[in-house]
């Protein structure tokens, strides 16, 4: 087995890498950012969306399987529909096509349950979750995963599937979790009491284990699974947590929700609040019966991230 990595520097993609290294798979590794990877590494420069098809070829030649990691995350503010079509939809099509031309085993094209729904809904999601993306980056990864899928069957194969992400945490977390992370970072009470929204959630390590399942693993592969810790837990414990590592008091107030949200409102801050009070609760049923194990200590990972002090990457060596 020699497996392709792309997205290799980024946020999961390294923690791809150290879970495939300590089962002892070769790798080869891609990135927009190949300088960052440790000479060692049978690395190569991702290849943007219009690049020739040689390229891809290239790329996938020589390798059993893909874990397609890279693409552009909605913590890109100025993203347009453009980019996020171009670096989720187009890039992953063009390379799952180069993939079932030569590459014998698996794909596991990594996604996001923005696929599936909105922030500011509430819902339960598994793999039988009807798909209404409501935002620009939604809809792309939504568009990939089609793409990706059909890319596999027009070639007669089945071997590809989607692994479905919650919100993700871990080092080098961005968007709202580390956002949450900052404002437990104070000695101000904080009214997180109305903050009722249940969340599943996922650590990095978690996420890569799930890959890592998936390329070994003998049974057939589904096309769409879905994973996150268990169980899902509180915004509000969330930031408790975060307190909790930080050493600060807990401090957060039951407040009533309506003056909250009418102040979110003023502010401009209604889709925020909105996402911060819906539940939304992944069923990783389906990968649990095939013998993979979601992470339980969610609370406790997020405490521990929050004394490390460290949202910051280390260096991939």
């Amino acid at each position: 087995m020699k497996v392709l990595v792309t997205g290799a520097t980024g946020f999961i993609g390294r923690q791809v890498v150290d879970r495939l290294r300590l089962a002892g798979v070769a790798l080869r590794l891609a990135s927009r950012h190949p300088e960052k990877l440790d000479p060692g590494f049978d690395a190569m420069l991702m290849p943007g969306f219009d690049a020739p098809a040689a390229a891809f070829l290239a790329l996938t030649s020589d390798v059993t399987d893909i874990v397609h990691c890279a693409g552009l995350n909605n913590d890109q503010g100025n993203a347009t529909q453009a980019d996020f079509r171009a670096a989720n939809t187009e890039l992953s099509a063009r390379l799952a096509h180069a993939a079932a031309t030569q590459a014998s085993g698996r794909f596991i094209h990594l996604s996001s349950t923005r696929a599936v729904i909105g922030a500011r809904v509430s819902a339960t999601i598994d793999e039988n979750t009807m798909p209404d993306p409501q935002c620009a980056y939604g809809r792309s990864k939504r568009e990939a995963e089609i793409r990706v899928l059909e890319a596999y069957a027009s070639h007669g194969r089945p071997d590809a599937t989607v692994l479905r992400l919650p919100p993700v945490y871990g080092s080098g977390m961005k968007g709202n979790m580390a956002m949450l992370m900052r404002l437990a970072d104070t000695a101000l009470p904080l009214p997180t009491g109305a903050l009722t929204g249940t969340r599943s959630l996922m650590s990095s390590q978690s996420a890569a284990g799930a890959i890592w399942h998936l390329l070994s693993h003998s049974e057939p592969l589904r096309p769409i699974h879905v994973a996150s810790d268990v169980p899902p837990v509180s915004v509000a414990a969330v930031i408790g947590a975060f307190r909790s590592g930080f050493g600060r008091p807990t401090r957060l107030m039951a407040m009533p929700a309506g003056p909250l949200r009418a102040a979110a409102i003023l502010l401009g801050k209604q889709a925020f609040w909105d996402s911060m009070t819906a539940t939304q609760i992944c069923d990783p049923s389906l990968l649990v019966s095939e013998g993979w194990l979601p992470e339980t200590g969610t609370l406790e990972r997020l405490a521990e991230i929050a004394r490390l002090g460290n949202a910051q990457p280390r260096p991939l060596r």
